[in-house]
């Protein structure tokens, strides 16, 4: 058992890191800056017939068709009228073929922060029958808990199929990254934090 615990806890201090965090029915979460791509305000989406009604349709970026989520309807939760600050968060997610471009409807997204290992417990156990797979862990900030996502599994397999025909493979390890992938990090990260600027205005670090 004390084994296992401490394998559970080197994994979550291995979570550490930037994370985009957003609101979602007066909750807190969080997704892991890297896996972000884009923020945008809402607009026009096109519905698709005899898709799931989590799947509100796709829209047209630059010339890039995107499926767009509700993830208020994914997660079960009742849905809202969109508001001036409802957004688009556009995530990459891997698939067998390649990677996926999907857009998440949330609330609206409040800051990027970094978050230490210290500070992400495991996600406690609710039952057998309650599958927490897509929870990553939990993030005490500010007297507060913030939910961090694995959005891969929160999109992934049979979603990721519906949504746009493709499976996602595995989970594969994370290389060490290289000086060049470390800056190509830091400039993704700085476009993240001037992206939820323009939604809401200063990023907290």
């Amino acid at each position: 058992m004390a084994e296992l615990a401490e394998a559970a806890d080197q994994a979550v201090g291995n979570r550490e890191g930037k994370y985009l965090t957003f609101v979602m029915a007066e909750e807190e979460y969080g997704i892991g800056i890297l896996k972000i791509k884009e923020i945008i305000g809402m607009m026009p989406i096109t519905a698709v017939p005899r898709t799931p009604a989590f799947v509100k349709g796709v829209i047209n970026l630059r010339g890039k068709v995107i499926p767009v989520v509700d993830l208020r309807l994914r997660f079960g939760i009742e849905s809202i009228d969109y508001a001036e600050r409802t957004c688009i968060i556009v995530v990459e997610i891997g698939g067998q073929t390649g990677t996926v471009l999907i857009g998440i409807v949330v609330d609206a997204v409040s800051e990027v922060l970094s978050i230490k290992g210290e500070d992400i417990e495991a996600t406690p156990t609710f039952g057998t029958k309650l599958n927490t797979d897509y929870i990553l862990g939990m993030a005490k900030m500010g007297g507060g808990v913030k939910i961090l996502l694995d959005i891969g599994e929160v999109l992934g397999g049979q979603v990721l199929e519906e949504v746009t025909g493709v499976k996602t493979g595995g989970h594969p390890e994370q290389a060490e990254p290289l000086p060049e992938q470390e800056r190509e990090q830091g400039e993704q990260e700085s476009e993240q934090g001037d992206m939820v600027e323009q939604l809401n205005g200063p990023v907290v670090e």
